[in-house]
């Protein structure tokens, strides 16, 4: 089973306070031009997507210069849901994670908040965010990929963003607006594999820039036959 983990690009989507609005809107037609091309107007931070180390340090690696390894492979999910508004998420959760065994380097690690749900209300922004504490754990078990469905994993706004900083500065990435991460929990529960794909648009030299993420998951012993072609959407 394929799993959808994108919001869709669109006019007018939510985005971070003070990123680029999105349009998107026909450039070319059938009608006149015989073919369809969209015009797309967007931020490297625009819905679903990663950012590279370079987003919050130019002397930190571009999204170019990351291995492709950081952005596809098996993944844990943390279940971070039930928490209130603009809490910060205890780094026990993290560290009992790291007892269980589940957080291993090479492993893509992902944050469920349940905030996915409520992509594009007024309340999206009050998410629940990492701490710096819970950021160092991560960066210690050797994790270098994280992703939360949430706007940030830091608070929204932030003046500063300690998360981040840890987590670039160990040249970790960061998959932010994410979705359907609930569905994950209920399928690791169950004791059912799952991979993750998090590749980006091949921008030169890019803070970051959007994705079409997605998990596959499957029975534990089942990961290495080919996929079935099932995808669920929204």
């Amino acid at each position: 089973m394929i799993i959808d983990l994108s919001v869709p690009i669109e006019t007018g989507m939510p985005v971070y306070p003070g990123d680029p609005e999105v349009e998107v809107r026909p450039a070319l037609t059938m009608a006149a031009e015989g073919v369809n091309v969209l015009g797309l107007r967007l931020g490297s931070q625009s819905g679903t997507h990663v950012d590279a180390p370079y987003h919050v340090d130019d002397r930190l690696p571009t999204l170019d210069e990351l291995p492709l390894e950081r952005f596809v492979g098996p993944a844990a999910v943390v279940d971070a849901r039930g928490l209130p508004p603009r809490s910060p998420i205890p780094a026990g959760l993290v560290a009992r994670s790291l007892e269980r065994g589940a957080l291993v380097p090479g492993v893509i690690l992902l944050i469920a908040t349940g905030w996915g749900a409520l992509w594009g209300s007024e309340d999206y922004p009050a998410h629940p965010y990492l701490t710096e504490e819970a950021a160092e754990l991560i960066v210690r078990a050797g994790i270098r990929t994280v992703g939360i469905d949430a706007l940030s994993v830091d608070p929204t706004p932030a003046e500063d963003f300690p998360a981040h900083r840890v987590l670039c500065g160990a040249h970790a990435v960061i998959a932010e607006n994410l979705r359907h991460l609930d569905r994950l929990v209920e399928h690791q529960e169950a004791g059912h594999g799952i991979e993750v794909s998090l590749l980006p648009l091949r921008l030169r030299g890019a803070d970051g820039a959007p994705v079409r993420a997605v998990a596959r998951v499957s029975p534990r012993d089942d990961r290495s036959v080919p996929p079935s072609g099932r995808t669920d959407r929204e």
